[in-house]
């Protein structure tokens, strides 16, 4: 890409974030504990909801060590209004491996980064950016819009291997933690402007409806155990109105995801 297109896609998007940047309290801090569970948070949930749980989370459980010793039923608890439980549990084990094998520290490699639990490569390159300002190549839902919307426009299936080599050629290498900041933001402007690109990637997954599906009935199980420390399968029905033949398949996979342990045919959560 010439080197003045660049300067001006990169003075376009700046322009718009400095009269417009969201203020963000992970924006605000470079503890690495705190931008991990404000990542791990925003998978799959929007801002605005994150915004109402994460203080409330990071009061709750202020370092990985607080993080890896508290019981998964008091992480499950303050994680209720996120949705998508499995989040909360990887977080924990985050912690507890953190704590167990690097110090209480985070490691900086993207390497190590993906190897812990619920961290794949965009999570890592987005750790890596906001807390130690490192130039990854990260690329999220905001950020795909943000690139097709001015290099892409006209390609109907897009893949991140081409977003990625835009990310690359554009990035402000000595700040891109602000510079990813300021695509963020502008991809959300886009979007609350009606702008829809994302079903053109080839990455994009429509979500499935959250009524009905096996997804309501896990958070469903996990709410009735935090609650009832041990119930039956018989109680649990009678509790969440599920039939039994479909409670038990649910309430298998829940225990070899490591969400809860069954003893004297009780259930609980582990």
């Amino acid at each position: 890409m010439h080197s003045q297109k660049i300067r001006d896609f990169q003075k376009t998007i700046y322009s718009y974030y400095k009269t417009n940047g969201r203020k963000l309290p992970w924006r605000k801090t470079r503890d690495p504990y705190k931008i991990l569970v404000s990542e791990i948070m925003l998978q799959q949930t929007q801002v605005h909801r994150v915004l109402q749980k994460y203080a409330e989370f990071i009061k709750r459980f202020p370092t990985f060590r607080v993080l890896a010793k508290a019981s998964l039923p008091q992480v499950l608890h303050a994680w209720q209004g996120l949705g998508y439980n499995r989040r909360a549990l990887a977080l924990k084990k985050i912690a507890e491996i953190v704590e167990r094998e690097y110090g209480g520290r985070l490691p900086k490699s993207l390497e190590l980064l993906q190897k812990l639990p619920g961290i794949g490569p965009a999570t890592a390159a987005s750790i890596s950016a906001f807390a130690w300002n490192a130039p990854s190549v990260f690329i999220e839902t905001n950020i795909r819009t943000v690139f097709i919307h001015f290099f892409l426009k006209n390609k109907k299936v897009v893949r991140d291997e081409e977003i990625g080599k835009l990310v690359l050629q554009t990035l402000n290498r000595n700040h891109s933690r602000e510079w990813y900041w300021a695509l963020m933001d502008y991809g959300a402007m886009l979007k609350q402007q009606g702008v829809k690109y994302n079903p053109r990637s080839a990455h994009y997954t429509k979500q499935g409806k959250f009524i009905g599906s096996n997804r309501e009935v896990r958070g469903k199980i996990l709410r009735a155990l935090i609650a009832y420390p041990q119930v039956s399968i018989q109680n649990l029905k009678e509790k969440i109105e599920i039939p039994k033949k479909r409670l038990s398949p649910i309430l298998n996979t829940l225990t070899r995801e490591g969400f809860i342990k069954k003893q004297k045919g009780l259930y609980a959560l582990q």
